[in-house]
């Protein structure tokens, strides 16, 4: 029914993968010169070999993850040449796109399947002229060099920087674990390092008392990578030569063809909505950030480099809370154990542990049942150790589909994370932040492991579009901060003593502190990104767009030596070109859902969470998330939604 999770033979891994590959060559020469026209003899062997090759790799790339040494990282990398070469041939095969583009189907599944397999297929250039299709080739070659180098420059610079503080009392107030971590000794004498490594830079502009220092560090972080701008209009060139090559107006509009959005004006709406109904509540968080600066310090111009400073002293004047107040409750398998209750009980489904090998002891291997029957599988590995990298992630291995000789194949996922594990006195216990992750995740994993589609390019987690991807894991983890869910797992681990109202009323408090001003910092970002890619913008056309932006958006005008681009990654080193609105556009969604199934009282409501799961999670990528919303509540989501879970007036 599953597949067991082993991995042997690490050295000879590339050679049976090409030989799998080479086999799957094969049989996909066989499906495009076959007669048969129909979906069944040409998209459900494909599919299956899909399946397949999902099967055979995942555990090679999940265990590079979860237990990285140098047989699985050299397995690893020779195996990414050998796939990418595929994946490469598969885009540009011509007889078997002529094949799909033939298909004629009346079952709604396989018309999505076709209808997306064609899109992609033309994405790719497939029908273009010779000329044309090379062109594209040396663009997406440019295109990944750039981004690498986008990213060198910018590792480069990050690790070039040092600011060396040597007097004691510069470090004086701030959490002992960021002045034992900056700690160093030079020439026989005590000093501390800070850096532009996020978590040395945060530490002292969160924490760091000495003003001159916090402007240094800003300072230094903001006009990193200078070499970065002949690379940015390069990429820009090059990502609008692509999507006019490929018959589009712009990238934005190229970027859309595979989004949720129906068109740019929906998406500049959006943003624009958003940022009118923060901005108010923004004006009137700064001007408070203001007073207290000015009566804490004297400060009468606050810059950008305080914010992070005084913003923090203010949470903790106006909430004496810390996140670490709420550790003692959250004990990590106590969390567990309630997040799958919750779930159960939203969703009318049941876990049982699984007596199954997997890669590691502290890996919790569950089966899923609904209504008696065996559905799905998932393992928990939720511990940090010094095989695994850093972060939080679902992976999904098996999916739900049926196959070309009709058995039904069931989905099976993984949740990681890295918490820190039990002590000799302590078990692994959770801050807040950490209940809020383990709940995102398991939120992607039950889009997977619900899906119910028997096509299984849309099943599951695969072909949903990308700027709604994230609204499974928002909605789940929105209940991670109700009262009503806390209290069913949050015991003090030694005393069993429930976590207090107050405690479960701060951690709600705090989540909403400067929310205004967050929203419209994510709009900036989102605003820039998007219309950078509308038309050609080149030198200093890209700083004088983000200025017109900032005008809007940016409450403190930036110092004009400021070069944010310099450092988004995300647009230009990363996937979110012409979609870093997505962030924004998913949380809508999941707030607005979230809204629908809450129950203040028991938590949650499960006639519409019955819904949710038959309707949104069940169809994965076989309709548009739009008509799928529609199709559950009968309306779209509210923007109003988003702005009611950050309580903003």
């Amino acid at each position: 029914m599953f597949q067991t999770f082993q991995l042997e033979n690490l050295d000879t891994f590339p050679q049976q993968l090409e030989t799998l590959l080479n086999a799957q060559r094969k049989k996909i020469d066989e499906i495009t010169k076959t007669s048969e026209t129909g979906y069944g003899s040409i998209l459900k062997p494909l599919q299956d070999l899909d399946e397949e090759l999902n099967l055979f790799f995942t555990p090679l790339s999940h265990l590079n993850s979860v237990m990285n040494s140098e047989e699985t990282q050299k397995a690893y990398e020779a195996s990414l040449p050998l796939l990418s070469k595929f994946s490469s041939e598969m885009a540009q095969n011509v007889p078997l796109f002529r094949k799909i583009e033939q298909i004629r189907t009346d079952d709604p599944q396989q018309q999505t399947v076709v209808k997306y397999d064609v899109r992609d297929f033309r994405l790719s250039g497939i029908d273009l002229p010779e000329k044309e299709k090379k062109r594209l080739e040396e663009i997406s070659l440019q295109l990944s060099e750039l981004s690498n180098a986008f990213s060198q420059n910018l590792l480069n610079a990050t690790n070039a920087y040092e600011l060396i503080i040597e007097d004691e009392k510069d470090v004086k107030g701030m959490p002992q674990t960021d002045i034992e971590a900056a700690r160093t000794e030079i020439d026989g004498k005590t000093v501390y390092r800070f850096t532009l490594q996020i978590p040395s830079y945060l530490a002292y502009m969160t924490y760091g008392p000495n003003r001159r220092y916090r402007e240094a560090l800003s300072k230094a972080y903001s006009t990193r990578a200078p070499e970065n701008a002949e690379v940015i209009d390069r990429i820009l060139a090059l990502k609008q030569e692509k999507a006019k090559i490929l018959g589009f107006e712009n990238y934005a509009q190229y970027a859309l063809e595979t989004r949720d959005a129906a068109n740019q004006e929906e998406v500049l709406e959006f943003l624009d909505i958003l940022a009118d109904a923060a901005l108010p509540q923004a004006r009137e968080e700064l001007e408070e950030l203001k007073t207290f600066a000015r009566e804490c310090d004297g400060i009468e111009e606050l810059a950008g480099y305080d914010i992070a400073y005084y913003s923090e002293k203010l949470k903790k004047e106006k909430f004496d809370f810390d996140d670490t107040m709420t550790k003692p409750y959250f004990e990590q398998q106590k969390v567990l154990q309630g997040l799958l209750d919750v779930v159960s009980e939203l969703f009318g489904v049941e876990f049982r542990p699984a007596d199954v090998p997997t890669w590691h002891m502290c890996v919790k291997p569950f089966d899923i049942y609904e209504e008696g029957r065996l559905s799905g599988r998932i393992y928990f590995d939720l511990e940090a150790r010094k095989e695994k990298r850093g972060g939080a992630w679902m992976a999904d291995w098996e999916t739900h589909f049926i196959d070309s000789e009709g058995k039904k194949h069931l989905a099976s996922a993984f949740v990681v994370c890295n918490f820190a594990p039990a002590s000799e006195t302590t078990p692994s216990l959770l801050r807040h932040d950490d209940v809020v992750t383990l709940f995102h995740e398991m939120g992607h994993a039950i889009h997977h492991l619900f899906g119910k589609c028997k096509e299984r390019s849309i099943s599951g987690i695969n072909g949903v579009a990308w700027d709604v991807v994230e609204f499974p894991s928002q909605f789940l983890e929105n209940f991670a901060y109700e009262a009503a869910i806390l209290k069913r797992f949050g015991f003090h681990y030694e005393t069993g003593e429930p976590i207090s109202e107050e405690l479960m009323a701060k951690i709600k408090e705090t989540k909403n502190f400067q929310a205004a001003l967050g929203i419209l910092r994510q709009v900036e970002f989102s605003l820039f990104d998007f219309k950078l890619h509308q038309k050609l913008y080149q030198g200093e056309e890209v700083q004088a767009l983000l200025d017109k932006i900032r005008e809007k958006t940016a409450l403190l005008k930036p110092p004009s030596y400021n070069k944010f681009q310099h450092g988004f990654s995300h647009i230009f080193a990363g996937g979110y070109a012409a979609g870093y609105y997505s962030y924004k556009w998913a949380e809508v969604l999941s707030a607005d859902a979230f809204f629908e199934c809450l129950d203040e009282q028991e938590g949650f409501n499960k006639e519409r969470a019955k819904g949710y799961k038959e309707i949104i999670l069940a169809n994965g990528g076989a309709k548009e998330m739009s008509e799928l919303y529609r199709e559950w509540l009968g309306r779209k989501p509210e923007v109003e939604s988003l702005i009611k879970l950050y309580e903003i007036a």
